[in-house]
């Protein structure tokens, strides 16, 4: 009885389980990617949108795998993706150890919430778990890092914002936006300013971290009011101590490009309560 009760409240969720707001695409078209992409006949991003590559894959599958093409994904082309194309998400409790569709699609709805697991590939890690008990934090659950109805529930919620206004750290163009980049989730937005242009605080708060971060290269991170915390990524100086004080404008370092950076920008990211947020919806 207790089994059949928690199966009803899977389905229940997972039925209002959509795409999150402001998301470019759905969780469920993200899961057919990634499961086309362990094909091999798939190469864009895993961004959920279902477009003309997406179809065109589709149908490519079905050709080698002897199936009707009609890029329709039904049970037989479900079945023939192997063990990336089932279950779909709300079929089943989740926790560390399991691969399928579902995995996949709680990666994708997990980033866009703020809590990115690394690469899209549908296998529930590490990096996964820790994703998921950042979610239940967040939301008030117990993080206990498995997946049922009631995680479902929280990404059924709006996605998370920064409740503070924010100045632009820089002002230049912006080269690549918060969202899907590839098989990955990208953080932050990357703001494309010259060599050694100067970066300022987003708003009044205290640095607590000014050194090196691997991928981040040269980092800056500042804890303002509000739970609120931005990072100043791939700087090629830093002008600023763990520990001090700044006010909104305050220089913090000169953009670079040191840690995974292909050439001089500005990689900034805007957290709240521990989940990356979109910086466009903060700055002013």
């Amino acid at each position: 009885m207790r089994s059949a009760t928690l199966a009803l409240a899977l389905v229940a969720v997972t039925a209002a389980l959509a795409a999150p707001a402001r998301s470019a695409g759905k969780p469920g078209v993200a899961a057919l990617q990634v499961a086309l992409y362990g094909k091999r006949v798939y190469q864009g991003s895993v961004d959920g949108v279902l477009g003309p590559r997406t179809r065109a894959a589709v149908r490519r599958f079905q050709r080698r795998a002897g199936l009707t093409v009609d890029g329709v994904v039904g049970p037989h082309t479900r079945r023939a993706l192997g063990r990336l194309g089932r279950p779909k998400i709300g079929d089943r409790v989740l926790h560390a150890g399991a691969v399928g569709w579902d995995v996949a699609a709680l990666q994708f709805a997990l980033a866009w919430h703020g809590f990115a697991s690394g690469i899209f590939d549908g296998v529930f890690g590490p990096r996964a778990e820790a994703a998921v008990r950042g979610l239940q934090r967040f939301a008030g659950i117990a993080p206990d890092g498995v997946v049922g109805p009631v995680t479902l529930r929280a990404l059924r919620r709006p996605l998370p914002a920064s409740p503070l206004r924010l100045a632009w750290p820089v002002r230049a163009e912006v080269s690549s936006g918060f969202g899907p980049r590839g098989d990955r989730f990208h953080e932050g937005v990357d703001l494309a300013a010259s060599f050694g242009t100067r970066v300022r605080a987003a708003a009044a708060g205290r640095v607590v971290f000014a050194g090196w971060n691997d991928g981040f290269g040269k980092l800056v991170i500042v804890r303002h009011r509000a739970r609120v915390t931005t990072f100043y990524a791939h700087l090629s100086r830093i002008s600023i101590g763990v520990g001090r004080r700044v006010g909104t404008g305050t220089t913090l370092g000169r953009v670079g490009s040191t840690g995974r950076s292909t050439g001089p920008h500005l990689h900034f990211e805007v957290h709240f309560r521990g989940a990356a947020v979109d910086p466009l919806g903060a700055l002013g």
